[in-house]
């Protein structure tokens, strides 16, 4: 049997970036709440309410960023680095639900629009806009993202295109007292959050289902490893993700009975895993060979 992988795995230190967009989002969520109360905008509102899942999600990526840090141990050999996965997939939960309420809410104000304040929305909107954006600026310069990282960096950006819309509104209650809008815009916010969290619940949910990654082609793995020589068959692969950036692969690799005499062995093994890390960009993974004739005792044997 062949394993590639090291419990010295080594994870990328994303926490102060997540601490400072954190620091961020609490200060916008509290601007946003009192803003909302004094204008009485449910625009205003509904962003802050986005704002809040932001500073649920960014205190979970920031723990999991934490979690992620610490070392493999024999109980838990790939240490905590799915705790990442987890954390994506609880912001986005938390993601539906808030843009599901926006949703509805904004249907109803529609029905019986109230008076808006709408100077008071604007100013509030535009300091919302100026903190989202030094939020993204500081999570665009995170390096080795995963789905933790990108998960902040999208609540971010819909914050910024959602008090762009809150600041549009406002401009259009101000100049036409179409109070309408601020309905309208809390709309266009939750349309703004839902797809992207679907797709993000997704695919959290694809790595905690151990789905085959989505750059890996398991048909092209079969191909290039079934060129290799003395390889005649291969059965029983396995490919998943550990966390975003850690895909890892497991087969049986059925060879000539002469590699089991003549030493070419390691010589196969280090081709099949360089073939893996060059073409698949998959640096861990575990070949168990077997002879031609070990096939007759195979029991669980699928492809």
């Amino acid at each position: 049997m062949g394993d590639h992988h090291d419990l010295g795995l080594t994870t990328p230190d994303h926490r102060r970036p997540l601490a400072a967009a954190l620091a961020i989002a609490v200060a916008i969520l509290a601007a946003e709440v009192i803003g909302a109360v004094i204008s009485g905008s449910l625009a205003l509102l509904a962003d802050a309410g986005h704002m809040l899942t932001d500073v649920a999600g960014l205190s979970l990526a920031l723990f999991a960023s934490s979690l992620s840090l610490r070392s493999a141990t024999p109980e838990r050999t790939w240490g905590y680095r799915r705790a990442e996965v987890l954390a994506a997939a609880a912001q986005a939960a938390l993601l539906l639900a808030v843009g599901a309420f926006i949703l509805l809410s904004g249907f109803r104000r529609l029905l019986s629009p109230p008076h808006v304040e709408s100077g008071v929305m604007f100013a509030f909107a535009l300091l919302a806009i100026l903190g989202n954006a030094i939020s993204i600026g500081i999570l665009a310069r995170i390096q080795g993202s995963n789905l933790n990282t990108r998960a902040a960096r999208l609540e971010a950006f819909s914050d910024l295109l959602g008090a762009l819309a809150v600041l549009v509104a406002s401009v259009l209650i101000s100049a036409f007292a179409w109070d309408r809008a601020d309905g309208i815009v809390s709309i266009g916010i939750a349309l703004l959050i839902l797809p992207r969290t679907i797709r993000l619940l997704r695919e959290s949910a694809d790595v905690l289902l151990e789905a085959t990654p989505r750059n890996i082609d398991l048909a092209d793995v079969r191909s290039h490893i079934l060129a290799l020589p003395q390889v005649i068959s291969m059965h029983d692969v396995h490919a998943t993700q550990v966390a975003t950036d850690l895909p890892v692969l497991t087969a049986h690799i059925v060879v000539e009975d002469s590699c089991f005499v003549d030493g070419q062995l390691p010589r196969l093994l280090d081709d099949l895993q360089a073939c893996l890390a060059d073409h698949f960009d998959v640096e861990h993974s575990t070949f168990q060979f077997e002879p031609l004739r070990h096939l007759e005792h195979e029991t669980a044997r699928h492809e």
